[in-house]
Parts: C-alpha cells; sequence; structure tokens
C-alpha cells in the first residue's frame, strides 16, 4: 500500500509541473570540463560570439565519459570586480555532458524577457537502447543577472 500511494504522488506531481520545469541540464561554474583543449577542432567553427562579443559560447569534447561528453561553454557577463566574464559549462548533469552537439545549426535570438535565447540540437544517451537521442535543447542568458536556463521544449 506505501508503494501505492508513493506512486500516485509521484504521478500527481509529474501531471501538475509544466514541462519546463522538468530540467535535467544545468549550468554549472566552469571546472574540469571548460579546459581549452577541450574546445572542439577547428575552433573556428565550434565557437561563436554574440551581444557585441560581450558573450561567447565554444562546444567542448571532453572525451569521458564517451556517451556524455559533450558540453557547451558559455562566458557572459556580469563581469566581476577585475573585469572576468562569469564561466559557465552547460551539461545534463556535473561532469555529466551531452551524447552530442550540432553546435554547427546552434540559432540565436533575442527576447526582452529573458534575454538572450539559444536553440540547438543536442543528444541524450539512453542506456536501454545504447542509442543517442538527438533532441531540440534551448536555452536562455540574462546577461544582467547572469541567470542561465535551460530545457527540452
Amino acid at each position: 500500500m506505501r508503494y501505492a500511494s508513493f506512486l500516485a504522488c509521484a504521478l500527481v506531481a509529474i501531471a501538475t509541473t509544466k514541462p519546463t520545469e522538468l530540467v535535467a541540464q544545468e549550468a554549472f561554474d566552469c571546472d574540469w570540463p571548460a579546459r581549452a583543449e577541450a574546445i572542439v577542432e577547428p575552433w573556428s567553427e565550434n565557437t561563436r560570439t554574440f551581444a557585441n562579443g560581450e558573450v561567447r559560447l565554444a562546444l567542448l569534447d571532453t572525451i569521458e565519459p564517451a556517451a556524455a561528453a559533450f558540453h557547451i561553454l558559455i562566458l557572459s557577463p556580469p563581469y566581476d570586480e577585475v573585469g572576468g566574464r562569469q564561466c559557465k559549462t552547460l551539461s545534463l548533469a556535473e561532469g555529466i555532458g551531452f551524447a552530442g552537439v550540432d553546435f554547427g545549426q546552434l540559432q540565436a535570438g533575442y527576447d526582452p524577457a529573458v534575454g538572450l535565447v539559444f536553440d540547438v540540437s543536442a543528444g541524450e544517451y539512453d542506456t536501454g537502447s545504447g542509442t543517442t537521442g538527438m533532441q531540440h535543447l534551448r536555452f536562455t542568458l540574462n546577461q544582467a543577472t547572469g541567470e542561465i536556463r535551460a530545457f527540452w521544449p
């Protein structure tokens, strides 16, 4: 009975949660995935700038874990006390990246309500089937606050 009660509560929580709140991907402070050697070559095809050069995105390949090695590096305002930009990596979870990112198809726009809006295809490895499913990933960046939000729309 306890299991059925738990299951019922879980189903209600899922049914009443907005899809954008089911966020698995997050922006983390730069750490080991953000090494310069992890920027995918050629750099000219795997880095882009926005907002008059204030924002830079780069595709990272950390090699391991092999099924989740791709992260997106985000350098952006706000600036710290010595003039450095914030440094974040967009990943599925801490230390776990995407199975793939189609960086060449990255699209960017601006929404005054949220800031910069980025759209890209990113993959998540399915351990059950051993396949990678590419999905549409959207993330936003508020340059004033530094807030980064990511979700599968």
